[in-house]
């Protein structure tokens, strides 16, 4: 048996100091994300989505906090009071047949206490009625900021991952014009020796190769730079580890060409903005109803009940008891408070007419930004498909100046010119083609599509 419980005591041991060595799960240090995965990752962990969560749970407990006005209000109180003096009284003479002097006599007793409890119901309050309604139009619009946190997280993200992606193609083409002048610059130092090329021309392509080398170091360190603010929009520890899954080729722009072919007048209803200022002009509304309430009557329900305790001697206070309880109806009726409810009501009919006019100049603005959300991305297409041709040229010009150049016919100096514009070509193309994804945002963004 002895034998048995050392055995036990042995793998508790053990496992315990498993565990310990082990420690508490960690979280991941790295991700592999889509551009689906880092919006949701931000869903969840960007601070202005948390908090605006947070803020919707604040307005629930307004919400709670407005109807329990409506519940009955129940306080409890006592009081203790020891005289060291006997308040005195003077009563007139006449009561003992000494007309026009007074009798001073002491009332009470030295120690008297009080226990009570009083409670009271709203019977009815037009104030407290549409107070509880504002409070759910508030919590409404706690949940409409929610989702403008969500849109803007959404648009943040996939800017700065379209940053990412786009910066991660130009290393792509940078190593791929490093990779073609590197071959035609070990190919001139080959033809210098042999003496059929001048020494300026081995010059040419060294400082084209050093200056697409230190462009090449410069892009990525820019590309560190970008995957950090993609990981700081997204809520995420700037050190943890992040790759992305999606290729600039996994993104479509022409998908909604046909879409933006007409202007769509009534977009605006579909964005967030104009819901949140909907949302307001209820408030606004909810405000003049309460503010109109005031001149009605409020009634509500009293009672009480208290338990009074008086003695002389201490040790005997409360072995006398005297109850009184009552119960009652409060109702108030406003008359008059020089004007103070009138121009209270005129001050909220100003303030829903000049939420009205906001909503007017939103709905133009958002009607605004679509047409130029439309133009920028045609002309954002048309751009980057033009750059997409000069790179097509330019590929082929230097490639007819290399032969040109190898069969003698050609000069060093039309070569290192045709690179040279070819570089030129290439950050026009990353330049439209970061332009277009972003104005493929904007558009979105402005049509309502991001939800």
């Amino acid at each position: 048996m002895k034998n048995v419980i050392k055995v036990g005591l042995m793998l508790c041991i053990t496992t315990l100091s498993s565990y310990a060595q082990q420690g508490p799960a960690s979280s991941p240090s790295s991700y592999s994300f889509t551009l689906a995965d880092c919006i949701k990752y931000a869903y969840e962990h960007q601070d202005s989505v948390v908090n605006a969560r947070l803020d919707v749970k604040s307005a629930e407990y307004k919400v709670k906090e407005t109807t329990g006005i409506g519940l009955p209000q129940i306080n409890g109180s006592a009081s203790f009071q020891d005289y060291l003096k006997i308040p005195t009284t003077l009563i007139p003479g006449a009561f003992i047949g000494q007309p026009g002097t007074y009798i001073p006599l002491k009332f009470g007793v030295k120690y008297q206490s009080n226990f009570g409890v009083d409670a009271s119901q709203i019977l009815f309050d037009g104030s407290y009625l549409v107070g509880l309604k504002a409070s759910k139009t508030y919590k409404e619009l706690s949940q409409r900021n929610v989702t403008r946190s969500l849109i803007e997280a959404n648009v943040q993200v996939t800017k700065a991952y379209y940053q990412v992606l786009v910066s991660d193609e130009t290393v792509r083409l940078l190593d791929a014009n490093l990779k073609q002048i590197k071959e035609q610059y070990d190919q001139t130092i080959a033809q210098n020796k042999q003496g059929f090329v001048e020494k300026i021309d081995v010059d040419r392509l060294s400082v084209q190769y050093n200056d697409l080398v230190t462009t090449r170091a410069n892009t990525l360190r820019l590309l560190v730079l970008n995957v950090q603010m993609l990981k700081f929009q997204m809520g995420m520890p700037i050190e943890t580890e992040l790759d992305l899954k999606d290729k600039l080729e996994d993104v479509k722009l022409d998908e909604s060409v046909a879409m933006v072919a007409t202007t769509d007048t009534t977009a605006y209803h579909k964005r967030i903005e104009y819901s949140l200022y909907e949302t307001q002009l209820k408030l606004n509304q909810l405000d003049l109803k309460r503010q109109k309430s005031q001149f009605l009557p409020t009634l509500s329900a009293t009672a009480n009940y208290t338990s009074s305790y008086q003695n002389n001697a201490f040790s005997t206070l409360y072995s006398s008891q005297f109850p009184s309880s009552y119960i009652g109806l409060n109702l108030k009726v406003p008359i008059f408070n020089g004007f103070q409810r009138t121009n209270q009501v005129k001050q909220a009919e100003i303030s829903v007419q000049k939420t009205r006019n906001d909503m007017e100049n939103v709905k133009n603005g958002l009607n605004l930004q679509t047409n130029a959300a439309r133009i920028n991305y045609i002309n954002g297409l048309q751009t980057l498909n033009n750059q997409k041709r000069n790179r097509e040229v330019a590929n082929e010009v230097l490639r007819v100046s290399r032969i040109k150049y190898q069969q003698g016919v050609g000069s060093s100096i039309e070569v290192t010119q045709a690179e040279t514009a070819l570089v030129v070509a290439d950050n026009n193309y990353i330049q439209g083609l970061y332009d277009a994804l972003i104005s493929k945002v904007d558009l979105d963004r402005a049509y309502g599509k991001i939800q």
